[in-house]
């Protein structure tokens, strides 16, 4: 899966789906896709990340008392 990330429009490849879709991780493991080079694995803060669209991520999945 990919997400953009906010503060400089690439691409990331989300490596782990299961930390994105729990509320209680704050932050992801991903790599940008940007240049030729795979790029080496980093976390990101869920709040860096949106959509490619540019629609933020659901509240379900950053938001633990959202019911």
């Amino acid at each position: 899966m990919y997400l953009k990330h906010a503060a400089s429009g690439d691409l990331v490849e989300i490596l782990d789906i299961n930390s994105l879709v729990d509320p209680y991780r704050k932050q992801v493991a991903g790599r940008f896709h940007a240049g030729e080079e795979l790029q080496d694995p980093a976390n990101f803060a869920k709040n860096e990340l949106m959509f490619p669209s540019g629609e933020a991520l659901p509240r379900c999945w950053v938001d633990p008392s959202y019911r």
